[in-house]
Protein backbone atom coordinates (compact mmCIF):
# COMPACT_ATOMS: atom_id res chain seq x y z
CA UNK A 1 0.00 0.00 0.00
CA UNK A 2 2.89 2.38 0.70
CA UNK A 3 4.35 1.85 -2.79
CA UNK A 4 0.88 2.28 -4.30
CA UNK A 5 0.59 5.55 -2.40
CA UNK A 6 3.97 6.75 -3.67
CA UNK A 7 3.01 5.92 -7.27
CA UNK A 8 -0.39 7.61 -6.94
CA UNK A 9 0.99 10.81 -5.37
CA UNK A 10 3.75 10.94 -8.01
CA UNK A 11 1.18 10.55 -10.79
CA UNK A 12 -0.94 13.36 -9.35
CA UNK A 13 2.07 15.71 -9.18
CA UNK A 14 3.22 14.76 -12.71
CA UNK A 15 -0.19 15.54 -14.20
CA UNK A 16 -0.18 19.00 -12.58
CA UNK A 17 3.16 19.72 -14.27
CA UNK A 18 1.92 18.33 -17.60
CA UNK A 19 -1.10 20.62 -17.41
CA UNK A 20 1.19 23.65 -17.13
CA UNK A 21 3.35 22.30 -19.96
CA UNK A 22 0.22 22.37 -22.15
CA UNK A 23 0.13 26.20 -21.87
CA UNK A 24 3.06 26.58 -24.31
CA UNK A 25 1.47 24.79 -27.33
CA UNK A 26 -1.94 26.22 -26.40
CA UNK A 27 -0.68 29.77 -26.94
CA UNK A 28 1.92 29.22 -29.68
CA UNK A 29 0.10 26.74 -31.92
CA UNK A 30 -3.59 27.24 -31.19
CA UNK A 31 -3.83 31.03 -30.72
CA UNK A 32 -0.73 32.31 -32.54
CA UNK A 33 -0.59 29.81 -35.43
CA UNK A 34 -4.43 29.32 -35.42
CA UNK A 35 -4.14 25.50 -35.47
CA UNK A 36 -7.73 24.50 -34.57
CA UNK A 37 -7.13 20.77 -35.12
CA UNK A 38 -4.32 20.77 -32.56
CA UNK A 39 -6.65 22.58 -30.16
CA UNK A 40 -9.02 19.60 -30.25
CA UNK A 41 -6.14 17.22 -29.61
CA UNK A 42 -5.02 19.39 -26.71
CA UNK A 43 -8.53 19.33 -25.23
CA UNK A 44 -8.48 15.52 -25.36
CA UNK A 45 -5.09 15.54 -23.67
CA UNK A 46 -6.47 17.74 -20.89
CA UNK A 47 -9.30 15.24 -20.30
CA UNK A 48 -6.76 12.40 -19.98
CA UNK A 49 -4.61 14.49 -17.62
CA UNK A 50 -7.63 15.23 -15.40
CA UNK A 51 -8.62 11.54 -15.23
CA UNK A 52 -5.05 10.46 -14.44
CA UNK A 53 -4.80 13.12 -11.76
CA UNK A 54 -8.05 11.97 -10.13
CA UNK A 55 -6.81 8.37 -10.14
CA UNK A 56 -3.42 9.40 -8.80
CA UNK A 57 -4.89 11.57 -6.05
CA UNK A 58 -7.28 8.84 -4.86
CA UNK A 59 -4.78 5.96 -4.90
CA UNK A 60 -1.98 8.11 -3.48
CA UNK A 61 -3.97 9.57 -0.60
CA UNK A 62 -5.71 6.30 0.25
CA UNK A 63 -2.49 4.26 0.09
CA UNK A 64 -0.54 6.70 2.27
CA UNK A 65 -3.40 7.13 4.76
CA UNK A 66 -3.78 3.35 5.03
CA UNK A 67 -0.07 2.94 5.67
CA UNK A 68 0.06 5.81 8.16
CA UNK A 69 -2.95 4.68 10.16
CA UNK A 70 -1.60 1.14 10.24
CA UNK A 71 1.68 2.45 11.67
CA UNK A 72 -0.13 4.54 14.30
CA UNK A 73 -2.46 1.70 15.27
CA UNK A 74 0.55 -0.57 15.79
CA UNK A 75 2.35 2.19 17.70
CA UNK A 76 -0.62 2.70 20.02
CA UNK A 77 -0.92 -1.05 20.59
CA UNK A 78 2.78 -1.30 21.46
CA UNK A 79 2.54 1.71 23.78
CA UNK A 80 -0.47 0.21 25.55
CA UNK A 81 1.36 -3.13 25.87
CA UNK A 82 4.29 -1.19 27.33
CA UNK A 83 2.00 0.30 29.98
CA UNK A 84 0.95 -3.22 30.95
CA UNK A 85 4.56 -4.42 31.22
CA UNK A 86 6.12 -1.46 33.05
CA UNK A 87 6.94 -1.80 36.77
CA UNK A 88 5.01 -0.10 39.56
CA UNK A 89 7.89 2.36 40.10
CA UNK A 90 7.21 3.83 36.64
CA UNK A 91 3.59 4.64 37.51
CA UNK A 92 4.75 6.19 40.79
CA UNK A 93 6.69 8.77 38.73
CA UNK A 94 4.07 9.51 36.03
CA UNK A 95 0.49 10.68 36.41
CA UNK A 96 -2.30 8.77 34.71
CA UNK A 97 -3.35 11.92 32.82
CA UNK A 98 0.08 12.31 31.23
CA UNK A 99 0.19 8.66 30.18
CA UNK A 100 -3.31 8.84 28.68
CA UNK A 101 -2.30 12.02 26.84
CA UNK A 102 0.62 10.21 25.23
CA UNK A 103 -1.69 7.46 24.01
CA UNK A 104 -4.31 9.89 22.70
CA UNK A 105 -2.71 13.24 21.84
CA UNK A 106 0.94 12.34 21.17
CA UNK A 107 0.09 9.32 19.05
CA UNK A 108 -2.32 11.48 17.02
CA UNK A 109 0.55 13.88 16.35
CA UNK A 110 2.49 10.92 14.97
CA UNK A 111 -0.58 9.99 12.92
CA UNK A 112 -0.70 13.46 11.38
CA UNK A 113 3.02 13.26 10.57
CA UNK A 114 2.87 9.86 8.89
CA UNK A 115 -0.36 10.53 6.98
CA UNK A 116 -1.16 14.13 6.06
CA UNK A 117 2.39 15.42 6.38
CA UNK A 118 4.04 12.62 4.40
CA UNK A 119 1.37 12.70 1.67
CA UNK A 120 1.74 16.47 1.34
CA UNK A 121 5.55 16.31 1.49
CA UNK A 122 5.86 13.67 -1.23
CA UNK A 123 3.27 15.35 -3.46
CA UNK A 124 4.83 18.81 -3.09
CA UNK A 125 8.42 17.62 -3.53
CA UNK A 126 7.47 15.64 -6.64
CA UNK A 127 5.49 18.62 -7.97
CA UNK A 128 8.47 20.96 -7.56
CA UNK A 129 10.72 18.41 -9.28
CA UNK A 130 8.32 17.95 -12.20
CA UNK A 131 7.83 21.71 -12.56
CA UNK A 132 11.59 22.17 -12.68
CA UNK A 133 11.77 19.55 -15.44
CA UNK A 134 9.09 21.44 -17.36
CA UNK A 135 10.99 24.68 -16.90
CA UNK A 136 14.26 23.08 -17.99
CA UNK A 137 12.57 21.81 -21.14
CA UNK A 138 11.39 25.34 -21.87
CA UNK A 139 14.49 27.42 -21.03
CA UNK A 140 17.46 26.16 -19.00
CA UNK A 141 18.88 29.69 -18.65
CA UNK A 142 15.72 31.15 -17.14
CA UNK A 143 15.21 28.05 -14.98
CA UNK A 144 18.53 28.80 -13.28
CA UNK A 145 16.77 31.73 -11.63
CA UNK A 146 14.80 29.21 -9.57
CA UNK A 147 18.04 28.22 -7.89
CA UNK A 148 17.76 31.50 -5.99
CA UNK A 149 15.13 29.77 -3.85
CA UNK A 150 17.41 26.93 -2.77
CA UNK A 151 19.46 28.83 -0.12
CA UNK A 152 16.30 30.39 1.35
CA UNK A 153 14.52 27.04 1.63
CA UNK A 154 17.62 25.39 3.12
CA UNK A 155 17.97 28.09 5.78
CA UNK A 156 14.29 27.95 6.71
CA UNK A 157 14.25 24.16 6.99
CA UNK A 158 17.46 24.02 9.05
CA UNK A 159 16.79 26.86 11.49
CA UNK A 160 13.03 26.62 11.90
CA UNK A 161 12.84 22.82 12.24
CA UNK A 162 14.94 22.87 15.40
CA UNK A 163 12.66 25.48 16.91
CA UNK A 164 9.55 23.56 15.86
CA UNK A 165 10.72 20.39 17.58
CA UNK A 166 11.58 22.19 20.82
CA UNK A 167 8.19 23.93 20.99
CA UNK A 168 6.39 20.69 20.05
CA UNK A 169 7.93 18.85 23.01
CA UNK A 170 6.77 21.61 25.34
CA UNK A 171 3.26 21.53 23.84
CA UNK A 172 3.02 17.76 24.38
CA UNK A 173 4.16 18.09 28.00
CA UNK A 174 1.64 20.88 28.47
CA UNK A 175 -1.15 18.73 26.98
CA UNK A 176 -0.19 16.02 29.49
CA UNK A 177 -0.67 18.59 32.28
CA UNK A 178 -4.09 19.52 30.83
CA UNK A 179 -5.14 15.86 30.91
CA UNK A 180 -3.75 15.43 34.43
CA UNK A 181 -5.59 18.45 35.87
CA UNK A 182 -8.81 17.42 34.10
CA UNK A 183 -8.56 13.85 35.37
CA UNK A 184 -8.08 14.97 38.97
CA UNK A 185 -11.05 17.35 38.79
CA UNK A 186 -13.33 14.78 37.17
CA UNK A 187 -12.36 11.85 39.40
CA UNK A 188 -12.47 13.97 42.55
CA UNK A 189 -15.58 15.94 41.64
CA UNK A 190 -17.30 15.16 44.94
CA UNK A 191 -14.37 16.45 47.02
CA UNK A 192 -14.12 19.51 44.77
CA UNK A 193 -17.79 20.33 45.34
CA UNK A 194 -17.92 19.61 49.07
CA UNK A 195 -14.78 21.63 49.80
CA UNK A 196 -15.77 24.31 47.26
CA UNK A 197 -12.61 23.90 45.24
CA UNK A 198 -14.18 24.90 41.92
CA UNK A 199 -12.35 28.24 41.79
CA UNK A 200 -9.00 26.66 42.62
CA UNK A 201 -9.45 23.90 40.03
CA UNK A 202 -10.60 26.42 37.41
CA UNK A 203 -7.50 28.50 38.09
CA UNK A 204 -5.24 25.44 37.80
CA UNK A 205 -6.85 24.52 34.49
CA UNK A 206 -6.72 28.07 33.17
CA UNK A 207 -3.00 28.22 33.96
CA UNK A 208 -2.04 25.08 32.05
CA UNK A 209 -4.56 25.84 29.30
CA UNK A 210 -3.15 29.34 28.79
CA UNK A 211 0.39 27.96 28.72
CA UNK A 212 -0.67 25.53 26.00
CA UNK A 213 -2.34 28.31 24.00
CA UNK A 214 0.78 30.48 24.13
CA UNK A 215 2.98 27.61 22.97
CA UNK A 216 0.62 26.99 20.05
CA UNK A 217 0.74 30.68 19.11
CA UNK A 218 4.54 30.59 19.15
CA UNK A 219 4.37 27.59 16.85
CA UNK A 220 2.01 29.45 14.51
CA UNK A 221 4.26 32.54 14.53
CA UNK A 222 7.28 30.44 13.57
CA UNK A 223 5.28 28.78 10.80
CA UNK A 224 4.10 32.12 9.39
CA UNK A 225 7.63 33.52 9.58
CA UNK A 226 9.04 30.60 7.61
CA UNK A 227 6.22 30.81 5.05
CA UNK A 228 6.83 34.53 4.62
CA UNK A 229 10.55 33.98 4.04
CA UNK A 230 9.75 31.48 1.27
CA UNK A 231 7.27 33.89 -0.29
CA UNK A 232 9.79 36.77 -0.28
CA UNK A 233 12.44 34.57 -1.93
CA UNK A 234 9.93 33.37 -4.53
CA UNK A 235 8.81 36.93 -5.24
CA UNK A 236 12.43 37.97 -5.78
CA UNK A 237 12.87 35.07 -8.21
CA UNK A 238 9.76 36.14 -10.19
CA UNK A 239 10.98 39.74 -10.40
CA UNK A 240 14.36 38.49 -11.62
CA UNK A 241 12.59 36.32 -14.22
CA UNK A 242 10.60 39.29 -15.55
CA UNK A 243 13.66 41.53 -15.70
CA UNK A 244 15.83 38.98 -17.50
CA UNK A 245 13.12 37.63 -19.85
CA UNK A 246 12.27 41.11 -21.11
CA UNK A 247 15.82 41.93 -22.13
CA UNK A 248 16.16 42.34 -25.92
CA UNK A 249 18.46 39.33 -26.25
CA UNK A 250 16.00 37.01 -24.45
CA UNK A 251 12.97 38.34 -26.35
CA UNK A 252 14.53 36.99 -29.55
CA UNK A 253 14.94 33.49 -28.03
CA UNK A 254 11.58 32.75 -26.39
CA UNK A 255 8.01 32.74 -27.63
CA UNK A 256 4.95 34.04 -25.82
CA UNK A 257 3.84 30.49 -25.08
CA UNK A 258 7.24 29.52 -23.71
CA UNK A 259 7.39 32.54 -21.40
CA UNK A 260 3.81 32.12 -20.22
CA UNK A 261 4.30 28.43 -19.49
CA UNK A 262 7.60 29.15 -17.73
CA UNK A 263 6.04 31.97 -15.70
CA UNK A 264 3.08 29.81 -14.62
CA UNK A 265 5.44 26.95 -13.74
CA UNK A 266 7.52 29.24 -11.53
CA UNK A 267 4.39 30.68 -9.87
CA UNK A 268 3.12 27.11 -9.34
CA UNK A 269 6.25 26.25 -7.33
CA UNK A 270 5.45 28.85 -4.66
CA UNK A 271 2.41 27.09 -3.01
CA UNK A 272 4.17 23.70 -2.63
CA UNK A 273 7.28 25.39 -1.23
CA UNK A 274 5.10 27.25 1.29
CA UNK A 275 3.22 24.05 2.12
CA UNK A 276 6.52 22.30 2.74
CA UNK A 277 7.18 24.69 5.63
CA UNK A 278 3.79 23.67 7.07
CA UNK A 279 4.70 20.05 6.51
CA UNK A 280 7.89 20.75 8.42
CA UNK A 281 5.75 21.89 11.35
CA UNK A 282 3.72 18.67 11.30
CA UNK A 283 6.82 16.53 10.89
CA UNK A 284 8.58 18.14 13.85
CA UNK A 285 5.46 17.71 15.97
CA UNK A 286 5.36 14.05 14.96
CA UNK A 287 9.07 13.53 15.63
CA UNK A 288 8.81 15.12 19.10
CA UNK A 289 5.69 13.05 19.85
CA UNK A 290 7.30 9.84 18.61
CA UNK A 291 10.37 10.57 20.72
CA UNK A 292 8.25 10.87 23.89
CA UNK A 293 6.43 7.62 23.01
CA UNK A 294 9.62 5.71 22.22
CA UNK A 295 11.14 6.81 25.53
CA UNK A 296 8.31 4.99 27.29
CA UNK A 297 8.49 1.97 25.00
CA UNK A 298 12.25 1.77 25.67
CA UNK A 299 11.84 2.14 29.44
CA UNK A 300 12.97 -0.92 31.45
CA UNK A 301 10.26 -3.54 31.85
CA UNK A 302 9.56 -5.51 34.99
CA UNK A 303 12.58 -7.63 35.81
CA UNK A 304 11.75 -11.31 35.41
CA UNK A 305 14.96 -13.24 35.82
CA UNK A 306 13.31 -16.29 37.40
CA UNK A 307 13.30 -19.67 35.74
CA UNK A 308 11.35 -21.75 38.26
CA UNK A 309 7.98 -22.83 36.87
CA UNK A 310 5.38 -24.08 39.32
CA UNK A 311 1.69 -24.92 39.11
CA UNK A 312 0.78 -24.51 42.80
CA UNK A 313 2.89 -23.80 45.87
CA UNK A 314 2.22 -24.98 49.41
CA UNK A 315 2.31 -21.43 50.74
CA UNK A 316 5.15 -21.25 53.30
CA UNK A 317 6.37 -17.63 53.39
CA UNK A 318 9.35 -16.19 55.22
CA UNK A 319 10.68 -12.64 55.39
CA UNK A 320 14.36 -12.47 56.37
CA UNK A 321 15.91 -9.09 57.18
CA UNK A 322 13.96 -7.36 54.41
CA UNK A 323 14.58 -3.65 53.77
CA UNK A 324 13.01 -1.45 51.12
CA UNK A 325 12.94 2.20 50.05
CA UNK A 326 11.21 3.89 47.15
CA UNK A 327 13.41 5.44 44.47
CA UNK A 328 12.30 8.94 45.46
CA UNK A 329 12.80 8.38 49.21
CA UNK A 330 15.96 8.50 51.27
CA UNK A 331 14.29 7.02 54.33
CA UNK A 332 13.71 3.25 54.24
CA UNK A 333 10.03 2.28 54.26
CA UNK A 334 10.90 -1.18 55.61
CA UNK A 335 13.93 -1.83 57.76
CA UNK A 336 15.26 -5.31 58.65
CA UNK A 337 11.82 -6.97 58.71
CA UNK A 338 11.78 -10.67 59.66
CA UNK A 339 8.89 -13.04 60.34
CA UNK A 340 7.48 -16.31 58.99
CA UNK A 341 4.00 -17.17 57.71
CA UNK A 342 3.41 -20.94 57.87
CA UNK A 343 1.32 -22.54 55.14
CA UNK A 344 -2.42 -22.35 55.72
CA UNK A 345 -2.07 -19.80 58.53
CA UNK A 346 -3.41 -16.27 58.89
CA UNK A 347 -0.98 -13.46 59.66
CA UNK A 348 -2.27 -9.97 60.39
CA UNK A 349 -0.13 -6.87 59.79
CA UNK A 350 -1.13 -3.97 62.03
CA UNK A 351 0.25 -0.61 63.01
CA UNK A 352 -0.15 3.09 62.47
CA UNK A 353 -0.70 4.46 58.96
CA UNK A 354 2.58 4.81 57.08
CA UNK A 355 4.16 1.93 58.98
CA UNK A 356 4.85 -0.07 55.80
CA UNK A 357 2.08 -2.70 55.94
CA UNK A 358 0.80 -2.26 52.37
CA UNK A 359 4.34 -1.90 51.03
CA UNK A 360 5.33 -5.16 52.72
CA UNK A 361 2.38 -6.99 51.18
CA UNK A 362 3.24 -5.46 47.78
CA UNK A 363 6.69 -7.08 47.85
CA UNK A 364 5.17 -10.57 47.78
CA UNK A 365 3.79 -10.37 44.19
CA UNK A 366 6.95 -8.38 43.33
CA UNK A 367 5.27 -5.12 42.49
CA UNK A 368 8.50 -3.75 43.98
CA UNK A 369 11.89 -5.40 44.40
CA UNK A 370 13.32 -5.26 47.91
CA UNK A 371 16.80 -3.85 48.25
CA UNK A 372 18.08 -6.04 51.08
CA UNK A 373 17.23 -9.36 52.68
CA UNK A 374 15.28 -12.34 51.39
CA UNK A 375 11.63 -13.30 50.88
CA UNK A 376 11.14 -17.04 50.56
CA UNK A 377 8.14 -18.90 49.19
CA UNK A 378 8.28 -22.62 49.92
CA UNK A 379 11.96 -22.11 50.78
CA UNK A 380 12.83 -20.53 47.41
CA UNK A 381 13.71 -16.88 46.79
CA UNK A 382 10.86 -14.95 45.10
CA UNK A 383 13.21 -13.91 42.29
CA UNK A 384 13.75 -17.58 41.38
CA UNK A 385 10.10 -17.95 40.30
CA UNK A 386 8.95 -16.89 36.88
CA UNK A 387 6.88 -13.75 37.41
CA UNK A 388 3.63 -15.12 35.85
CA UNK A 389 3.95 -18.34 37.89
CA UNK A 390 4.57 -16.38 41.09
CA UNK A 391 1.57 -14.10 40.61
CA UNK A 392 -0.64 -17.05 39.73
CA UNK A 393 -0.15 -18.21 43.34
CA UNK A 394 -1.48 -14.96 44.83
CA UNK A 395 -4.96 -13.47 45.10
CA UNK A 396 -5.30 -9.85 46.17
CA UNK A 397 -8.16 -7.78 47.55
CA UNK A 398 -6.99 -4.20 47.93
CA UNK A 399 -8.50 -1.35 49.93
CA UNK A 400 -8.77 0.52 46.60
CA UNK A 401 -11.18 -1.70 44.70
CA UNK A 402 -10.57 -1.76 40.96
CA UNK A 403 -13.50 -2.77 38.77
CA UNK A 404 -13.63 -2.52 34.99
CA UNK A 405 -16.38 -1.22 32.73
CA UNK A 406 -17.77 -4.71 32.19
CA UNK A 407 -20.46 -6.97 33.58
CA UNK A 408 -20.49 -8.27 37.14
CA UNK A 409 -19.54 -11.71 35.82
CA UNK A 410 -16.74 -10.22 33.72
CA UNK A 411 -15.29 -8.48 36.78
CA UNK A 412 -15.41 -11.64 38.89
CA UNK A 413 -13.98 -13.87 36.15
CA UNK A 414 -11.33 -11.34 35.12
CA UNK A 415 -8.12 -11.97 33.17
CA UNK A 416 -6.92 -15.55 33.44
CA UNK A 417 -10.23 -16.43 35.14
CA UNK A 418 -12.28 -15.58 32.03
CA UNK A 419 -12.76 -19.26 31.23
CA UNK A 420 -14.52 -19.99 34.53
CA UNK A 421 -17.91 -21.62 34.31
CA UNK A 422 -21.11 -19.85 35.26
CA UNK A 423 -21.51 -22.19 38.23
CA UNK A 424 -18.04 -21.35 39.57
CA UNK A 425 -18.75 -17.62 39.25
CA UNK A 426 -22.04 -18.02 41.11
CA UNK A 427 -20.33 -20.03 43.84
CA UNK A 428 -17.63 -17.38 44.29
CA UNK A 429 -20.28 -14.66 44.47
CA UNK A 430 -22.27 -16.71 46.96
CA UNK A 431 -19.20 -17.30 49.17
CA UNK A 432 -18.44 -13.58 49.14
CA UNK A 433 -22.06 -12.83 50.15
CA UNK A 434 -22.40 -10.87 46.89
CA UNK A 435 -25.12 -13.00 45.32
CA UNK A 436 -27.79 -11.43 47.52
CA UNK A 437 -27.40 -8.03 45.83
CA UNK A 438 -26.36 -9.38 42.41
CA UNK A 439 -29.72 -11.14 42.07
CA UNK A 440 -31.46 -7.80 42.64
CA UNK A 441 -29.58 -6.10 39.79
CA UNK A 442 -31.48 -5.62 36.49
CA UNK A 443 -29.51 -8.27 34.58
CA UNK A 444 -27.97 -10.19 37.47
CA UNK A 445 -24.43 -11.29 36.65
CA UNK A 446 -24.74 -9.68 33.23
CA UNK A 447 -25.36 -6.19 34.63
CA UNK A 448 -22.88 -3.54 33.52
CA UNK A 449 -21.15 -2.01 36.56
CA UNK A 450 -19.97 1.23 34.89
CA UNK A 451 -16.51 2.76 35.00
CA UNK A 452 -14.74 1.45 38.12
CA UNK A 453 -18.09 0.13 39.36
CA UNK A 454 -19.70 3.55 39.77
CA UNK A 455 -23.17 1.97 39.54
CA UNK A 456 -22.49 -0.07 42.69
CA UNK A 457 -22.03 0.91 46.32
CA UNK A 458 -18.63 0.71 48.01
CA UNK A 459 -19.58 -2.45 49.88
CA UNK A 460 -20.91 -4.09 46.72
CA UNK A 461 -17.72 -3.30 44.81
CA UNK A 462 -15.63 -4.77 47.59
CA UNK A 463 -17.66 -7.97 47.69
CA UNK A 464 -17.20 -8.41 43.92
CA UNK A 465 -13.44 -7.98 44.44
CA UNK A 466 -13.54 -10.63 47.18
CA UNK A 467 -15.51 -12.95 44.87
CA UNK A 468 -12.80 -12.46 42.23
CA UNK A 469 -10.14 -13.50 44.74
CA UNK A 470 -12.17 -16.51 45.82
CA UNK A 471 -12.67 -17.64 42.22
CA UNK A 472 -8.92 -17.55 41.64
CA UNK A 473 -8.48 -20.11 44.43
CA UNK A 474 -4.82 -19.20 44.89
CA UNK A 475 -2.79 -20.72 47.74
CA UNK A 476 -1.74 -17.27 49.00
CA UNK A 477 -4.31 -14.60 49.81
CA UNK A 478 -3.59 -10.92 50.55
CA UNK A 479 -6.41 -8.93 52.12
CA UNK A 480 -5.55 -5.23 52.28
CA UNK A 481 -8.40 -3.68 54.27
CA UNK A 482 -10.75 -6.07 52.47
CA UNK A 483 -13.71 -5.20 54.70
CA UNK A 484 -13.05 -1.48 55.02
CA UNK A 485 -15.98 -0.40 52.82
CA UNK A 486 -18.57 -2.68 54.42
CA UNK A 487 -21.14 -1.83 57.04
CA UNK A 488 -21.16 -3.80 60.28
CA UNK A 489 -23.72 -6.35 59.13
CA UNK A 490 -22.03 -6.92 55.78
CA UNK A 491 -18.63 -7.08 57.46
CA UNK A 492 -19.77 -9.88 59.76
CA UNK A 493 -21.11 -11.85 56.79
CA UNK A 494 -17.87 -11.36 54.88
CA UNK A 495 -15.78 -12.25 57.92
CA UNK A 496 -17.65 -15.55 58.20
CA UNK A 497 -16.98 -16.28 54.52
CA UNK A 498 -13.34 -15.22 54.71
CA UNK A 499 -12.65 -17.32 57.80
CA UNK A 500 -13.90 -20.38 55.94
CA UNK A 501 -11.79 -19.59 52.89
CA UNK A 502 -8.67 -18.70 54.87
CA UNK A 503 -8.50 -22.11 56.54
CA UNK A 504 -7.07 -23.57 53.36
CA UNK A 505 -4.77 -20.72 52.35
CA UNK A 506 -1.79 -18.79 53.56
CA UNK A 507 -3.33 -15.41 54.28
CA UNK A 508 -1.82 -12.01 55.00
CA UNK A 509 -4.38 -9.56 56.38
CA UNK A 510 -3.75 -5.83 56.60
CA UNK A 511 -6.25 -4.22 58.94
CA UNK A 512 -6.68 -1.00 60.86
CA UNK A 513 -9.82 -2.28 62.56
CA UNK A 514 -8.29 -4.73 65.02
CA UNK A 515 -11.62 -6.40 65.75
CA UNK A 516 -11.40 -8.09 62.32
CA UNK A 517 -8.17 -9.98 63.07
CA UNK A 518 -8.76 -11.35 66.58
CA UNK A 519 -8.74 -14.93 65.24
CA UNK A 520 -5.49 -14.54 63.28
CA UNK A 521 -2.84 -17.17 63.98
CA UNK A 522 -0.23 -14.44 64.22
CA UNK A 523 -0.20 -10.66 64.55
CA UNK A 524 2.82 -8.69 63.35
CA UNK A 525 3.02 -5.10 64.61
CA UNK A 526 4.91 -2.65 62.38
CA UNK A 527 6.11 0.78 63.42
CA UNK A 528 8.12 3.05 61.10
CA UNK A 529 9.03 0.07 58.93
CA UNK A 530 10.24 -2.20 61.74
CA UNK A 531 8.67 -5.24 63.41
CA UNK A 532 8.24 -4.32 67.06
CA UNK A 533 5.94 -7.14 68.21
CA UNK A 534 4.87 -10.58 67.06
CA UNK A 535 2.38 -12.97 68.63
CA UNK A 536 -1.27 -13.96 68.85
CA UNK A 537 -3.99 -11.46 69.60
CA UNK A 538 -4.39 -12.70 73.16
CA UNK A 539 -0.66 -12.90 73.87
CA UNK A 540 -0.03 -9.37 72.63
CA UNK A 541 -2.90 -7.99 74.70
CA UNK A 542 -1.50 -9.71 77.76
CA UNK A 543 1.96 -8.30 77.02
CA UNK A 544 0.56 -4.76 77.22
CA UNK A 545 2.81 -3.34 74.49
CA UNK A 546 2.18 -1.37 71.32
CA UNK A 547 -0.56 -3.70 70.06
CA UNK A 548 -2.43 -3.53 73.37
CA UNK A 549 -2.30 0.27 73.25
CA UNK A 550 -3.64 0.31 69.67
CA UNK A 551 -6.43 -2.09 70.66
CA UNK A 552 -7.40 -0.11 73.75
CA UNK A 553 -7.35 3.17 71.79
CA UNK A 554 -9.70 1.80 69.14
CA UNK A 555 -12.14 0.28 71.58
CA UNK A 556 -12.15 3.27 73.89
CA UNK A 557 -13.20 5.39 70.88
CA UNK A 558 -15.78 2.79 69.86
CA UNK A 559 -17.20 2.68 73.40
CA UNK A 560 -17.36 6.47 73.74
CA UNK A 561 -20.95 7.80 73.80
CA UNK A 562 -22.23 9.63 70.74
Amino acid sequence: MFLLGIVGVSLDAAMQAVFIKFIEPLIDRVFVEKDAQFGLLLAGGVVIVILLRVIGNFTGTYGMEWTGRRVVADLRAELFDSYLALPATFFDRHSAGQLISKLAYNSEQVAQAVTNAIVSAIRDIMLVVYLLLVMLSLSPRLTAIMLMLVPAVAIVVTVVSRRFRKISRRIQDSMGDVSHVTEEAVVGHQVVKVFQGQDAESERFRTVNERTRRLHMRMIAMHMLSSSMIQIAAGAALVALLVIATRPGMLEEITAGTFTSLFFAMVATIPPLKRLTGVQTQMQKGIAAADSIFRIMDAPREVDSGSLAVQRVDGDIEFRNVSFRYDSSQRPILNDVSFAVPRGSVTALVGQSGGGKTTLAGLLPRFYNYSEGHILLDGRELAEYRLPDLRRQIALVSQEVILFNDTVAGNIAYGSLSGASREDILQAARSAHALEFIERLPDGLDTQVGENGTLLSGGQRQRIAIARALLKNAPVLILDEATSALDTESEKAIQDALEEVMRHRTTIVIAHRLSTIENADQVVVLEQGRVIETGTHAALLERGGAYARLYQTQFSHAAAPD
